[in-house]
C-alpha cells in the first residue's frame, strides 16, 4: 500500500529517533513497557494519502504523525515499506511470507513524495490528550527500533493501515476497536480488494478468482479499515474519552496537505454477471459454430486455437489455486470453489486438441469422458452455492466459464465414433 523499498535518508533517521527517545523515558526495546509519562508538547494526526496509478498504490496509504507543538515539525510513522530487491521476494510473496517494516521520517520529505505523484494528502488531528499522545509516542519510539520494526504483512489482517489503526486503539486505552467493531461494512474483503484495485482490470479480475469464500463473510468496518481511506472516513465519527471524562469527537479537524490530481477509486466494484454471461455464452455459440464447419480446415484450426488457450488458462489458473490453497499462507485464498470451474484437468485435453486438426479426428472415450466430467464439475460450482455456508460470489465466473465448457464436451461427445457409446 505505499511505495516499494523507499529508504529513508539515514542522515534523518538518529535525529529522528533521538528527538522521539528526548521526549520520553528510554524504554526496553523488549518487552515494550510504556514511560507513563504524558506528552503535552506533541499533537498526534494521521496522515491519508490518495491512491496512485500503480497497482501496489491503488489501495492508498497512511501513517500516524506525531507533531512538535511549538515548532510545528512532524515526524511521519510508515508502515508500508518493502523492497523488490530483498532475497526471495516474490517466492515469499506467493507463499504469503512477506516482511514489512515501519520507518520514521519527517512528514515534509514524505510531502515531497506524494506531491511528485501527484496525490492528495489529508490530515485528520486527533483530540487525544496528553496522556494519550505520550503513550503513541512510547509506542512508536520502541516500534521503530530496528530489533522491532519488522512485521509479518497480511494483506487484510496486518498492513500498513491496520498498524496505524492498532497502534491509535493502543494509544486510546482500546476505546477505538468497539465503536468499529459495532458497524457492519456493506463491503466483504472481496468487494472492497476488488473496489480498490478496479482501474486494473486484469489485477482485479486475477484478485477475484484467487479469492475463496472467506473473502464473502460479512466483516466490520474495523476488519474493513485494512484500507487506509475507510480508516480516514471512520475516524471522522469515532470519539475518545479524555481523562477528565470528557467524550470529544476524534478528530478535531482535517486540513489537504496536498491538492491531488488524479481520480479516486470507484465507489463500488463493478458487477461483471453480465458482461461474462454473454461473453461465456458467446464464446460457446463461437466453438459451436465452429465445430459445425469442421470440415473447413480454417475453422478447425481457429477451433484448436481458441480451445487449446482456455483449457491452458484454465488450466494453470486451477494450479495456481491449489498451490494458494495448499502451499501458501495466503489465507483468503484457501477452499476455493472457482477450482470446479478452472480446473486443472483442462490441461489433459491439450493434447487432444492438436489432433482435431485432422478431419477424420475422434477423441478417445477416455478423453471424452473427461471433458464431460469438466463440464459437470462446473455445474456443481453453481449448484453448491445452494448449500450452506457455500455461497462464493462467483457467479460471474460461472456464467463465464460454464458455457464453454459445456460447448466443448459437446463437441468431444459428438466426435465419437458411430458405434461407440459413452
Amino acid at each position: 500500500m505505499s511505495r516499494a523499498s523507499m529508504r529513508p535518508m539515514r542522515a534523518l533517521l538518529p535525529l529522528m529517533l533521538a528527538w522521539l527517545l528526548a521526549a520520553a523515558q528510554p524504554t526496553r526495546a523488549e518487552p515494550f513497557v510504556p514511560s507513563g509519562q504524558p506528552a503535552p508538547e506533541l499533537s498526534a494526526s494521521i496522515v491519508t494519502f490518495q491512491p496512485g496509478t500503480l497497482y501496489w498504490q491503488r489501495f492508498g496509504h497512511n501513517a500516524l504523525v506525531l507533531r512538535e507543538a511549538a515548532s510545528g515539525r512532524a515526524i511521519s510513522f510508515n508502515y508500508g515499506i518493502f523492497d523488490f530487491a530483498a532475497p526471495g521476494f516474490f517466492l515469499n510473496f506467493a507463499r504469503g511470507h512477506m516482511t514489512y517494516r515501519v520507518v520514521p521520517n519527517t512528514l515534509d520529505n514524505d510531502l515531497l513524495h506524494y506531491r511528485a505523484e501527484h496525490r492528495w494528502a489529508l490530515e485528520q488531528r486527533l483530540n487525544l490528550d496528553p496522556r494519550q499522545v505520550g503513550r503513541l509516542r512510547d509506542f512508536l519510539a520502541w516500534n521503530v527500533q530496528p530489533e522491532n520494526a519488522d512485521y509479518r504483512y497480511d494483506y487484510f489482517l496486518s498492513n500498513c493501515s491496520t498498524r496505524v489503526r492498532d497502534a491509535l486503539d493502543y494509544a486510546m486505552d482500546g476505546q477505538l476497536k468497539p465503536q468499529l467493531e459495532a458497524r457492519p461494512s456493506p463491503l466483504s474483503f472481496r468487494k472492497e480488494a476488488t473496489r480498490l484495485i478496479a482501474p486494473d482490470a486484469l489485477l482485479m479480475a486475477g484478485m477475484d478468482l484467487a479469492l475463496g469464500p472467506i473473502a464473502d463473510r460479512p466483516i466490520t468496518v474495523w476488519q474493513q479499515s485494512f484500507a487506509p481511506l475507510t480508516l480516514m472516513q471512520a475516524l471522522r465519527s469515532a470519539t475518545v474519552t479524555d481523562a477528565g471524562g470528557r467524550s470529544l469527537p476524534l478528530v478535531s479537524h482535517e486540513a489537504r496537505l496536498l491538492p491531488g490530481g488524479h481520480g479516486d477509486t470507484p465507489d463500488r466494484a463493478p458487477d461483471l454477471r453480465l458482461q461474462f454471461l454473454l461473453a461465456g455464452i458467446t464464446m460457446a455459440a463461437i466453438l459451436l459454430g465452429l465445430a459445425r464447419f469442421r470440415a473447413v480446415g480454417g475453422a478447425r484450426a481457429v477451433f484448436v486455437l481458441i480451445t487449446t488457450g482456455i483449457a491452458l488458462a484454465c488450466g494453470l489458473a486451477g494450479l495456481i489455486l491449489v498451490a494458494l490453497w495448499a502451499f501458501s499462507a495466503h489465507w483468503a485464498g484457501w477452499r476455493n470453489e472457482s477450482l470446479l470451474l478452472v480446473n486443472p484437468l483442462c490441461l489433459l485435453l491439450i493434447p487432444t486438441l492438436a489432433g482435431y486438426l485432422r478431419l477424420r479426428w475422434r477423441p478417445t472415450l477416455r478423453i471424452r469422458r473427461l471433458a464431460l466430467a469438466i463440464a459437470v464439475l462446473a455445474l456443481l460450482a453453481l449448484l453448491v452455492r445452494e448449500l450452506p455456508g457455500l455461497r462464493q460470489q462467483n457467479l460471474h465466473w460461472i456464467y463465464l466459464l460454464l458455457p464453454i465448457h459445456a460447448a466443448i464436451a459437446l463437441v468431444f461427445l459428438r466426435a465419437k465414433k458411430p458405434d461407440e457409446a459413452l
